[in-house]
């Protein structure tokens, strides 16, 4: 339990002034005295006429979340617990849930959930709304906040209120939480003759390179001599690491520009990324399937594949989470932030992503080279598993933007023999091979 202080205006009004003018970027600005005035007024109203003594750190991560959750969806303060959460769940194993989430409208939106994880195995969706934690309403909380309350100890368990749409009322789902080990990638045989290489990739984390080499090249002598083309699977892959994203890429390519990333408000492009020679498949034929459900890295394997002809795309547009997010730790490593206390961490986004053609994937997508929908029930709202960029409140549009909205189902059936997309995949390779 934290305890309670009571507010110092001078202390939060020199920490919200640090936060604003440190970062020396070329064009930033500094705040104007009528702005300082202003902050530093309200901060000595609330002291000294609110109803209550206010915490002073929940005081400072309000005034943090409100200034960056204004100007767009993934712009976040993350405490310095869920800074270390974060940290956790990029490294591949972490304890909650197991879903990827964003706010929508005051609530949790699931844009999907992880493989395997206790989410997904109890039934959540792409595309459900939480608005209640153990009973406690969502509405005034900020992401962080709604986060930290879904995790906690392994083997307890915790109740969480889903509405759905086809659905008229809400309902409590019962979890337990586990240490949520993200698998990243599994490989399978498919196809007649087990000439088909399946890979599944579910999340880019910091295994992800690194057990695909394994699965690629270190067991080819074993499982691969008869394989003669493959599918990369990431449907419902909610991305990770752009480094990871780039390594998965160039295992497929020979040269060529994987991604680049540009600050348009500036006209700057930052960086640019090319393949190295050395196709781990040998150029053999490859397919990937997409949903609404692949975002941010795994839009950019899609777009470098695509453009560089390198891979057919099956399935539906992707989420269009094309924004570039840099961590900015406020502790001792950070020169303007010298105090020794870890103070978690500004996530801002700083730049777009572009596909190697010059396409931006943010709050377009990409679009499969074939569109192929899913089958749903009749009972089914065809709405009811779509998720995408364009439905976030506040998602950076460019001016000359068609309004089209990105996103699509993000629905995968459990039988496969129902799976329309992998299926039509299989049998796209197997009459390839057939004309070889």
């Amino acid at each position: 339990m934290v305890n309670q202080k009571k507010i110092c205006p001078t202390n939060i009004l020199f920490f919200l002034i640090i936060i604003l003018n440190s970062y020396e970027f070329a064009y930033s600005k500094t705040l104007s005295e009528e702005n300082t005035n202003l902050i530093e007024k309200t901060i000595s109203l609330v002291d000294k006429e609110y109803i209550e003594e206010t915490e002073q750190d929940e005081l400072i991560e309000s005034a943090l979340n409100g200034m960056l959750q204004s100007l767009d969806p993934h712009s976040i303060y993350l405490p310095p617990k869920e800074f270390e959460n974060l940290q956790n769940a990029t490294s591949g194993q972490f304890a909650g849930l197991g879903i990827e989430v964003t706010m929508e409208n005051g609530v949790i939106k699931v844009i999907s959930p992880i493989d395997d994880s206790p989410a997904e195995k109890v039934g959540i969706n792409a595309g459900d709304y939480i608005t209640h934690i153990n009973h406690e309403q969502i509405l005034g909380k900020s992401l962080s906040e709604a986060v930290e309350l879904m995790r906690g100890e392994p083997k307890t368990e915790i109740t969480i209120t889903i509405v759905r749409k086809e659905i008229d009322d809400a309902f409590d789902i019962k979890i337990v939480r586990e240490i949520i080990n993200i698998p990243g990638v599994k490989t399978k045989i498919e196809g007649k003759n087990n000439s088909i290489g399946y890979i599944r990739i579910s999340a880019f984390n910091e295994k992800t390179s690194e057990k695909l080499f394994e699965e690629l090249y270190l067991n080819k002598n074993d499982i691969n001599q008869s394989i003669k083309g493959y599918i990369l699977d990431l449907r419902r892959n909610p991305g990770g690491l752009l480094r990871q994203a780039i390594e998965v890429s160039n295992m497929f390519l020979d040269d060529g520009e994987i991604v680049s990333t540009k600050r348009p408000r500036f006209n700057e492009k930052i960086r640019s990324f090319d393949a190295k020679k050395g196709d781990i498949i040998d150029g053999k034929p490859l397919i990937i399937l997409v949903n609404g459900g692949s975002a941010s890295a795994s839009e950019i394997v899609a777009g470098a594949l695509q453009d560089n002809n390198r891979a057919i795309i099956i399935g539906t547009r992707t989420f269009g989470k094309g924004s570039v997010q840099t961590l900015f730790p406020l502790n001792k490593n950070n020169i303007f932030f010298p105090s020794s206390k870890n103070l978690g961490a500004i996530k801002l986004t700083t730049a777009e992503y572009f596909t190697p053609s010059g396409r931006s994937i943010q709050a377009e997508g990409i679009m499969p080279d074939f569109v192929i929908e899913q089958v749903l029930d009749e009972k089914d709202d065809p709405n009811y598993y779509k998720v995408g960029e364009t439905q976030l409140n506040k998602f950076i549009k460019k001016k000359d933007q068609l309004d089209t909205e990105s996103g699509s189902s993000a629905f995968i059936p459990e039988d496969e023999k129902n799976d329309i997309q992998l299926n039509l995949a299989i049998r796209i390779l197997e009459n390839l091979f057939s004309n070889i």
